[in-house]
């Protein structure tokens, strides 16, 4: 008998992936279950596989009292006078437990039926946790089915030990599976739940498209070339950012592979989808003119704190470059993780006469020059009244045209015009009555201040209250989306709304100086 049940405990631990020791200890609660039935449900029964003998022990667990008069004492099935259990053994006292061994039972059919469903759910749980455990640490992983179903677009596939989920949002377009398909998918997400782990796959994760390269790439998954970025149109287009830790490996070569045999790999096995190959550079210039690829770039303008590009393109490369409906353009943005700008040569040209225009009649309006001076001067880089102020007399004197008594002026109404502004600035703040606090704020300018101000945001608290496009939408075009989160994060520690441990301070939305 000894020899059957270990056995069974064995076959069953295999079939189901499961160790031998779970299956004995399903065994011993299914022993405890029949023998609680046989010999009273009351009785505190335990059973234990000897592994020496072979054979299941069962035995009643008492807990020892002083005497049947005390008030722990409730049962004969659960409790023990000290006095009977100094008889049993000699050592006991009071908080112990007695053991006595039982006769072993001849099952019955009721109580092996019994038996065998306590066993069956055993094993399932462990089953189930088994699963769960394997599958949790493969998330993120490929795995290869077969289609068991398809149901309302939904498909089940047959994983071997597990059964998994694909559903239809999670499909590639114009795929169709029908019943025992091979497929191959992403673990997407495992979830526990009652009825045994759910596995979720997906085709249209982005990071399928970096593991189907591991694959096919031997030097990505040496570890030679790397992926550094992925953006994907799912069964359409996909863009992947590669370099190479080795300067003698060429990684957009590595992936492309012989005649395109490595990269031809990936598109066939996600039915056609074009996949742009781009070497990752560290440069945002060079990294996002690389990911426009095929279109080329002519010139690029970046804006470091706004995470903005401008990309100029001649005008026969902007529909290459913006791709068809914005999906060229939209995945180098996601690629690069820059909000890229396309304008045409035409465009930009016309953009700089425009800002040149413009810049040309604010220096006339604003230091009473004619036309001629103020273009001399927006030509040679100046862009604001600081710069002409503060330039030394010699750098202004050296412009073509310019002389020194000439540069000398031009200094002279920059700074008278900058102090006549200052002080009016002054006057229309306490005007306005603006919070000085606010004004002490870094980044904050006078003209910011006033336009807050003129829109009744004129406290320190008013303006740490305010969300971000609250803030862009009372300025225009006077704040980045950048400075304007710099900003109010600023505000919101002057006004006390974090102590220096980054919690809530106590005087939180409170008038006064912030917590120290």
């Amino acid at each position: 008998m000894s020899v059957e049940i270990l056995q069974y405990a064995e076959q069953l631990a295999r079939e189901r992936g499961i160790k031998r020791e779970v299956v004995i200890e399903a065994m011993e609660v299914a022993i405890e279950t029949a023998s609680r039935k046989k010999y009273g449900a009351n009785k505190n029964i335990k059973a234990h596989f000897d592994n020496k003998a072979g054979v299941f022990r069962i035995s009643q667990l008492r807990e020892v009292v002083e005497s049947e008069d005390s008030e722990a004492f409730q049962s004969e099935d659960t409790h023990i006078a000290l006095e009977d259990a100094l008889v049993l053994n000699p050592e006991a006292k009071p908080g112990d437990f007695i053991a006595q061994e039982l006769p072993t039972i001849e099952f019955g059919r009721i109580a092996a039926q019994t038996a065998k469903q306590v066993i069956v759910q055993k094993v399932r749980e462990a089953e189930r946790t088994s699963i769960f455990k394997e599958y949790i640490d493969r998330k993120g992983q490929l795995v290869n089915g077969m289609v068991k179903r398809v149901e309302r677009n939904n498909i089940y596939v047959d994983l071997g030990r597990a059964s998994a989920f694909l559903p239809h949002e999670h499909q590639l377009p114009r795929e169709h599976y029908r019943q025992g398909d091979r497929i191959r998918a992403f673990i997407h997400e495992v979830r526990d739940v009652t009825r045994g782990p759910q596995i979720i796959l997906s085709r249209t994760e982005p990071l399928m498209v970096t593991r189907l390269f591991e694959m096919e790439v031997p030097e990505i998954y040496d570890g030679i070339v790397e992926i550094r970025a992925v953006a994907r149109d799912p069964g359409y287009r996909s863009k992947i950012a590669v370099r190479s830790n080795d300067p003698h490996v060429d990684p957009v070569g590595a992936c492309v592979g012989i005649r395109g045999s490595r990269v031809q790999g990936v598109v066939t096995e996600l039915q056609g989808e074009r996949i742009d190959i781009i070497e990752w550079s560290s440069d945002p210039a060079g990294f996002v003119c690389n990911a426009l690829a095929p279109a080329e770039v002519a010139k690029v303008v970046v804006d470091e704190e706004d995470r903005n590009i401008r990309v100029v393109v001649a005008n026969d490369q902007l529909s290459l470059a913006i791709g068809r409906r914005g999906q060229n353009v939209r995945l180098a943005s996601e690629l690069t993780g820059w909000r890229i700008d396309i304008i045409t040569e035409a465009e930009e040209s016309a953009s700089r006469v425009e800002e040149f225009q413009a810049l040309t009649r604010e220096f006339m309006e604003q230091l009473d020059l004619d036309e001629d001076v103020a273009g001399a001067l927006v030509h040679e880089g100046f862009s604001s009244l600081e710069e002409v102020a503060y330039i030394p007399l010699e750098e202004l004197g050296s412009i073509d045209g310019f002389d020194e008594e000439i540069a000398q002026e031009l200094r002279t109404r920059a700074r008278d015009h900058l102090l006549q502004s200052a002080l009016e600035n002054e006057e229309r703040k306490a005007e306005l009555k603006v919070d000085p606090r606010l004004v002490r704020l870094p980044g904050l300018t006078d003209a910011i201040s006033i336009a807050l101000a003129e829109k009744g945001i004129g406290k320190l608290e008013d303006l740490a209250d305010l969300a971000t496009d609250e803030l862009l939408e009372a300025t225009g075009a006077l704040l980045t989306t950048a400075s304007a989160e710099a900003l109010i994060l600023e505000a919101r520690k002057q006004a006390g709304w974090f102590d220096h441990e980054g919690k809530s301070g106590e005087n939180s939305g409170k008038e006064g100086s912030p917590k120290e």
